[in-house]
């Protein structure tokens, strides 16, 4: 009877692992994580920074995009391989927190509401996209390095 190696040491995966260590151990993926998760949390208290009198449901939602914001772009320095592809998630994030103030029913069409949403959910999309193209970067690069 022969024993096969399980899947955790199949030599792929084990490269796929050292890629995406590598991916989020620069400096620039560091840098793009920790202003994204700082971008969570300004969007997560933007209601009460800039000042949203009265409108509770854009407050609201402000609120839990922002928190589940910080949550997806939190993790990566730690577990980059199983939560890469939460980045896109992130995107959705960022663009939905854009179109928000023309969403969220109510009447939350003032000049502060809407800057804030579309500067901060524009900066949350890039962030997103910039961490989601990260670890695909890094693969093409190394793949040319092996032909």
């Amino acid at each position: 009877m022969t024993t096969h190696p399980t899947i955790e040491q199949h030599p792929d995966l084990a490269e796929l692992r050292s890629r995406f260590e590598e991916a989020t151990t620069t400096p620039r993926s560091q840098a793009v994580e920790a202003l994204a998760l700082l971008t969570g949390v300004f969007l997560a208290a933007s209601p009460w920074i800039v000042g949203f009198s009265g409108l509770t449901a854009l407050a609201v939602t402000n609120l839990i995009l922002g928190i589940a914001y910080a949550l997806c772009m939190g993790g990566f320095g730690t577990a980059y391989e199983r939560t890469h592809a939460m980045a896109w998630c992130a995107v959705a994030i960022g663009a939905f927190t854009i179109i928000a103030p023309w969403v969220v029913v109510g009447n939350v069409d003032t000049t502060r509401t809407i800057w804030n949403n579309v500067v901060v959910g524009a900066v949350a999309l890039l962030f997103g996209a910039a961490m989601a193209a990260t670890g695909e970067r890094r693969a093409g690069s190394s793949r040319r390095r092996r032909a």
